[in-house]
């Protein structure tokens, strides 16, 4: 707001010095100035500042010049014949901006001919008025002549302004397209190499769940001691699970090569603000909702300042309730993030208003392979996500905890992690 009204201000000071380049068609004190199509440009470009403020303050600041040149050209200052004498002014230049807001010029910007066809009454009002002002209080006469003579300056200015702005408001138009068709032409490339990453990071998920699934399997059947695995099932079971993640590290291998090549004007870095990994956060988990088809409001608040922390680290805990949360709720929700600092710690809370956890369910999401989850196929959800969300924590020195839960008030994650094991070591 302050920058529109300094612009006003500005706009209002070269619309005064613009009006003194004029000439005196009718032979008395009445002026035609170069002011008046600065003003109307000014006002079909603007649409922020209100047309009649524009027009009583540009009026306001032409009278004043107008009197100050006078009464500094004569000698002699003589306030209120000047002001008698130009007091008009005003009149024409409020008149002008009434009318202008009155017919909303500035919604048909797509009509150029009727916005001259409203651009030439206006203009031609504006200055009946100021004439009658000054006929009524100067006695200055008015005559066919002076109308006729009005008429034609007014189709003039005003067309002439109106073409001035549609050949600026065409090259603008003409810019912004070339620049959206290389912007197009980038994104469609883009969007090619990425549609052949997508495919080979889709084959890669489904290996990943696969390995989780057969490795959860093979935990399970290690504790069942009823279950007893000879060497043989045992090694071709590791072996499996061994080439499933050597293939998934050469896909992942050429998708990140794919993907440095795409992102190698950027500077990557293993640690970044916490703003910035809180804002990936969220916009990934954004885009998550939107595939699942809900509609969830993200919040994220950040109460303090932290040095860099470790990108992945952070990422792969808090990306991890973040999603669990976006699981969890079924259509609509919200979700928030809060992060602060508590002497040497560093603190995230992930709340949702999702259905909650029952106070004797608490102590089992931490337990490997119990879920809640299952796909539209029926198939359980490895449960192992909120385990592994453990096992970080707790091996990063920090603590997790499950908040009050209920129906009510959702879910609450609280996390601890001491910040010297998060940032870059000097």
């Amino acid at each position: 707001m302050k920058d529109n009204y300094f612009t006003l201000i500005f706009i209002s000071i070269i619309i005064t010095l613009a009006g003194e380049l004029k000439f005196y068609p009718f032979q008395s004190s009445f002026r035609i100035g170069l002011g008046i199509p600065i003003f109307f440009l000014f006002m079909l470009w603007t649409r922020k500042i209100p047309a009649i403020l524009a027009g009583f303050l540009v009026g306001v600041f032409v009278v004043a010049f107008r009197i100050t040149l006078d009464c500094y050209f004569s000698g002699s200052f003589h306030f209120s014949s000047e002001l008698v004498l130009h007091f008009s002014s005003l009149f024409y230049y409020v008149t002008y901006s009434l009318l202008f807001y009155l017919s909303k010029i500035n919604k048909i910007h797509h009509r150029p001919l009727l916005i001259g066809f409203y651009a030439v009454l206006i203009e031609m009002t504006a200055s009946m008025i100021e004439l009658l002002v000054r006929h009524l209080i100067l006695g200055n006469l008015i005559n066919f002549t002076m109308i006729n003579q009005i008429v034609i300056i007014s189709f003039i200015r005003s067309f002439f302004t109106l073409s001035f702005f549609y050949i600026i408001m065409l090259n603008r138009a003409k810019h912004l397209a070339e620049q959206q068709l290389r912007r197009n032409s980038h994104m469609l490339l883009l969007i090619s190499n990425l549609y052949e990453e997508s495919i080979q990071l889709k084959k890669s998920l489904q290996n990943a769940e696969d390995i989780t699934r057969d490795c959860y399997m093979l935990y399970q059947n290690l504790l069942n001691a009823d279950t007893i695995l000879n060497i043989y099932e045992l090694r071709e079971k590791l072996l499996c699970i061994t080439g499933k993640i050597h293939e998934i590290k050469k896909d992942n291998q050429r998708i990140y090569a794919g993907l440095s090549k795409m992102i190698a004007d950027g500077n990557s870095t293993d640690y970044m603000r916490i703003d910035e990994i809180s804002s990936i956060i969220l916009e990934t988990n954004k885009k998550y909702s939107y595939s699942l088809h809900k509609n969830i409001e993200f919040n994220s608040v950040i109460n303090d300042v932290f040095p860099p922390m470790h990108v992945y680290t952070v990422l792969s805990v808090i990306n991890n309730l973040v999603s669990n949360s976006v699981e969890a709720i079924k259509a609509d929700g919200s979700i928030k993030l809060s992060i602060c600092k508590i002497h040497d710690f560093i603190e995230f809370i992930v709340a949702d208003d999702a259905c909650g956890i029952p106070e004797n369910k608490k102590e089992l999401v931490f337990k490997p392979g119990y879920t809640t989850k299952y796909d539209k196929c029926g198939n359980a959800s490895t449960g192992m996500g909120l385990p592994y969300v453990n096992d970080v924590v707790n091996n990063l020195k920090g603590t997790i905890v499950m908040g009050p839960s209920s129906k009510k008030t959702g879910t609450v994650f609280v996390i601890q992690l001491p910040i010297i094991n998060l940032t870059e070591k000097g």
